[in-house]
């Protein structure tokens, strides 16, 4: 029998596959891969990490959203989120090294959830622009350029001095019916320089703002869409979830149409 031959019928590659469990609380994290772990990959895209849920975790107790449907975290696909519903939960994390050899990736986790509010930039409105880096804009301004392609990884509303900050509060879409816990004014919601786009987001007013304000916002999306006006807490996405370019968000006394 020929080497060829032979090869045809074994085409096995054994790999080196390393497993661990990690313990995550309640909440929502990205998963991505540290810097120094962005090295290129073979022909087989390897090295790469893979997450995935345990056996015996209860549905829709944790949920795995990134570029891949797979729960695959490579060379090019570098971030993951992870959601866990409540308690705390286990995720699966599986290395996959290069039968060529070489060093193994590594993770970094990141809690998204919550977070602090983003400056000094003395802007009502701050988001992170990928490439730009953290942007500045007001009410009745458009965050981001229309037609860049660059998407928004993370932003922050701070209202009007007379709103206070718990009476306006903002998800982000994270995925397909995937959206972030609630943040209330000022707090940063989403991630910085983690190649993890905003895919759309809600806005709501609370208490004497809701009954002194309708809250009004539009985006466009780096496929070309755009979704809007909507108002008072509805979805602004687009039908592909394509990441979030740009939006713009008003506040309109009550009783008042838009122009």
């Amino acid at each position: 029998m020929s080497e060829a031959v032979q090869r045809t019928r074994n085409p096995v590659t054994e790999l080196k596959v390393t497993s661990s469990m990690m313990q995550l609380e309640a909440g929502v994290f990205c998963v991505f891969l540290t810097p120094g772990s962005r090295g290129g990959s073979d022909e087989l895209g390897l090295p790469g990490i893979r997450l995935s849920v345990p056996p015996g975790v209860p549905d829709g107790l944790v949920t795995i959203s990134g570029f891949r449907p797979d729960g695959w975290v490579g060379s090019d696909e570098v971030a993951a989120l992870v959601r866990v519903a409540r308690g705390t939960a286990p995720v699966m994390v599986t290395v996959y090294h290069s039968p060529h050899g070489g060093e193994a990736p590594k993770l970094q986790v990141t809690r998204l959830s919550g977070g602090g509010a983003a400056e000094p930039i003395r802007k009502q409105i701050v988001a992170h622009i990928q490439t730009r880096g953290d942007v500045g804009a007001d009410f009745d301004e458009w965050m981001g350029v229309r037609g860049s392609k660059n998407w928004i990884e993370g932003f922050a509303i701070t209202p009007p001095e007379d709103i206070s900050a718990e009476d306006i509060e903002y998800q982000a879409v994270l995925g397909r019916d995937w959206l972030s816990p609630w943040s209330e004014g000022g707090q940063f919601l989403g991630s910085r320089g983690m190649a993890l786009p905003v895919l759309g987001f809600k806005v709501r007013l609370r208490g004497d703002a809701a009954e002194q304000y309708d809250c009004v916002y539009e985006a466009s999306f780096v496929d070309g869409s755009s979704a809007g006006p909507v108002e008072n807490g509805e979805v602004c996405e687009c039908e592909s979830l394509s990441p979030l370019e740009s939006f713009i968000v008003s506040l309109r006394p009550r009783g008042t149409n838009a122009d």
